[in-house]
């Protein structure tokens, strides 16, 4: 089927990070197989992950259809091209309609992306994975491909103004191993495993990042425990 809308708005993408002459580094692209269903599991760090979590399947041919909450496709703008890309939104209040049709669209060969944090961290730091994703995995019997991103923070993050004017930014994304999800395994266990593996590649996209700040000021988008501003977990706890 013709995808009329959705790799258009990549090239927009595309055309778009050219212009801000963003650096996007992408390494292990081919852990996404090139055919099949698999679910996609990134961390969650800014507004535009997606759309960077999404470009690790291009170089396979691939196209990611993520859970998005239902909110983005009531935007006028969002909505339209949400839908039209085949996205799925996710009413948390009834989050088993979602459910049913991710894993119909797992069966039937697509690619899946999840963020299994639920909301964007404000820490940068990886907080706790729901176990929906592995969930997905085992009942549809496809893999788990983590995904770790690093640097979309500094472009449009919850809390901080959106800064798609300033160019040259760094975008670091690391894509590891399949993750299988045996459907005789105890989901929390997939789970954990899962994000020890999503971990490991955070901190390796964090190592590889070209850009290290000693200005305070403009340190906001590094964790604390790394020597940033960003605020602490315990600290975000403390201010609910």
């Amino acid at each position: 089927m013709a995808e009329l809308v959705y790799r258009p708005v990549i090239g927009a993408a595309l055309t778009m990070f050219k212009a801000l002459d963003l650096k996007i580094d992408v390494q292990g692209s081919e852990n996404i197989p090139r055919k099949g269903g698999a679910v996609l599991v990134s961390n969650h760090i800014g507004y535009l992950d997606f759309i960077f979590a999404g470009l690790a399947a291009r170089p396979q041919k691939r196209l990611v259809r993520f859970m998005a909450k239902e909110s983005v496709f009531r935007n006028k703008v969002s909505g339209p091209l949400m839908r039209a890309m085949k996205h799925i939104p996710v009413d948390r209040a009834q989050g088993e309609a979602a459910y049913r049709h991710a894993l119909d669209a797992l069966r039937s060969g697509e690619i899946i992306g999840v963020f299994p944090e639920a909301t964007i961290s404000q820490s940068f730091t990886l907080k706790g994975f729901k176990s929906g994703a592995a969930r997905l995995a085992q009942e549809a019997g496809v893999p788990l491909v983590p995904v770790a991103l690093w640097g979309t923070q500094r472009l449009w993050t919850k809390g901080r103004p959106r800064n798609l004017k300033r160019s040259h930014i760094p975008v670091t994304i690391r894509v590891g191993e399949p993750v299988e999800a045996p459907a005789d395994q105890y989901a929390g266990a997939i789970t954990r495993r899962l994000r020890e593996r999503v971990q490991e590649l955070l901190e390796t996209a964090q190592r590889a990042y070209p850009v290290r700040t000693k200005d305070a000021a403009d340190s906001w988008w590094i964790p604390a425990h790394l020597g940033g501003t960003a605020p602490s977990p315990a600290e975000l706890r403390e201010a609910q």
